[in-house]
């Protein structure tokens, strides 16, 4: 809300009236007196700023979350140089869901496919990866593999996820409620269209209050923001629609472009015989390198 900064600009300009008018003691008075008007004048403007910018970031939020489903082109950064693009569906009005492709390269798959992306799924708490039938071994002739999501998360982070609890996008946006600091950077023009751009900060103490939201989605939270703060940008339409949302997690950075709201297919799991599950393996995994 960058009160501290405006009251104090406001309390030098003040101490400067002060030194230039005093004329004696009824003179300083009235002077000071001028000047506590002034700073208490300086936290209303800034208070019923913060309260119009939280206002529109709400309206964003039940809006998105109204709608239910979205088109969407989403890019991972973990800091490494190489990104992760990630396009397709997303779903969150019957538990998260979304169906997306995803560079092979990116995530080293190439082995399993010799398609250049991986369908991927995350539909009833598992994560779905459409691959090559594999000669031998948990995969023989299987053309998904299926991992759990508490493979991952850990059994709560699963949990909330799968009820729509911190990995949908509406789950990010209605983390702006509970911001200490937020921003209105003005209008710019995103993929073609004029929006306003917000500026949400959250701290340790606003992440605290956002895990007990997202009911025990913390290690969800943990393995993203790395115990620090997120900063959040987001670039909302008059319509009252995100048209990007961009999280910084420390040195990771996750952009979402968002192309069409709603009237998206329904996700559904692929058909067990088809399928392969490595959750154990992946699970067994984690356990070695913790």
């Amino acid at each position: 809300m960058k009160l501290k900064y405006t009251a104090a600009w406001v309390g030098l300009t003040a101490a400067a009236t002060v030194a230039a008018t005093a004329c004696g003691a009824d003179g300083a008075e009235t002077a000071a007196e001028t000047a506590d008007k002034a700073v208490e004048r300086a936290a209303d403007s800034a208070a019923g700023k913060a309260d119009t910018i939280m206002a529109a970031l709400s309206r964003a939020t039940d809006r998105t979350e109204e709608l239910g489903s979205a088109e969407v082109r989403t890019t991972t950064d973990l800091g490494t140089g190489d990104p992760i693009a990630m396009d397709g569906t997303y779903s969150w009005g019957d538990g998260y869901a979304l169906d997306v492709e995803m560079d092979t390269e990116a995530v080293r798959m190439q082995d399993l496919t010799d398609s250049p992306t991986v369908r991927t799924l995350f539909v009833d708490g598992a994560y779905y990866y459409d691959i090559d039938p594999q000669p031998a071994g948990p995969l023989a002739g299987k053309e998904w593999i299926r991992i759990d999501g508490s493979a991952v998360f850990g059994e709560s982070g699963a949990a909330a996820m799968s009820g729509g609890g911190g990995g949908s996008p509406v789950d990010s946006l209605k983390g702006l409620k509970y911001a200490s600091d937020v921003e209105d950077l003005g209008a710019e023009t995103v993929n073609g269209k004029p929006t306003t751009h917000y500026r949400a900060v959250l701290d340790q103490g606003d992440l605290g209050t956002f895990k007990e939201a997202l009911r025990g989605a913390d290690s969800l939270l943990n393995s993203t923001a790395g115990g620090g703060s997120i900063t959040m940008d987001i670039w909302v339409d008059a319509k009252d629609l995100p048209v990007r949302l961009q999280q910084d997690f420390g040195t990771m950075e996750v952009t979402m472009d968002f192309d069409k709201f709603g009237a998206t297919k329904e996700i559904v799991a692929p058909p067990a015989g088809q399928t392969g599950d490595l959750t154990e393996e992946v699970k067994d995994a984690g356990t070695q390198q913790g």
